[in-house]
């Protein structure tokens, strides 16, 4: 069950299921101390929230990656301790772009039974919006083209009070300095890393190694990006509403 707060409020059945994982991965995770206990209610039943979905996605998506698990513990260990469920669903949302295609087929049924909530037609054409998902047969088609990896981030979105117009005017913005910036480091990495290697080394062993330790660096470059960015743009805000 949820209730639209951060109280915890699902069983860990419940939490699986949002997650598309088995509850034995649940409870793996929890005892490598990837997860956060959770809150034990009456009879002994615990209560996951809002805070252990985000932190599970974005565990099966730096898993999804390539990443082992030490390697995923050491990610989340960099992470600051009082990010919200909000800022977890952006972590995942920006590591599941390097993903080749995180996208899933469902009907409207299994759509809302993934986003946790009953979803009107204007709900289904704000996540169209922002990208979330696609309908290839229009708009009175039943059958959705979802980003599964946005899907979390975009319904919680779906209650900040932004028009339409809006939404589709930022992701625009987003869109081009996220190229931009994309360009830049990628023409970095070529031009001061890759280049000067492969001019010094010959061994096709040495060539892969360099090759692999540019796939790992995506999740640690986009942790830079998105701390980069939330910092920025607390700064922006403070700026923009405390000048008048």
């Amino acid at each position: 069950m949820a209730t639209g707060t951060d109280e915890p409020t699902l069983t860990v059945d419940e939490l699986a299921a949002r997650a598309g994982v088995t509850v034995r991965t649940v409870r793996f995770y929890s005892t490598r101390g990837l997860l956060p206990p959770p809150e034990i209610g009456p009879r002994r039943v615990g209560h996951y929230g809002p805070g252990h979905l985000s932190r599970l996605a974005l565990i099966e998506e730096l898993q999804h990656q390539g990443m082992t698990l030490a390697a995923i513990e050491r990610y989340l260990e960099q992470l600051p301790p009082d990010l919200s469920a909000h800022d977890l669903a952006i972590h995942r949302a920006l590591v599941a772009s390097w993903a080749p295609d995180s996208a899933e087929d469902m009907n409207r049924a299994e759509l809302e039974r993934r986003a946790g909530r009953a979803l009107t037609g204007s709900d289904v054409d704000r996540l169209a919006a922002m990208g979330v998902l696609e309908r290839p047969g229009g708009a009175d088609d039943d059958t959705h083209r979802v980003d599964v990896g946005l899907l979390r981030l975009g319904v919680e979105l779906l209650d900040v009070p932004i028009a339409h117009e809006t939404i589709l005017a930022a992701r625009t913005v987003l869109l081009e300095h996220t190229r931009s910036a994309a360009h830049e480091l990628t023409r970095l990495f070529r031009d001061e890393v890759w280049n000067p290697y492969r001019e010094r080394e010959s061994d096709p062993e040495h060539v892969k190694a360099m090759k692999s330790l540019s796939a790992h660096m995506q999740p640690m470059v986009l942790q830079a990006l998105v701390t980069a960015f939330q910092r920025s743009l607390k700064e922006e805000l403070r700026a923009a509403f405390t000048a008048e």
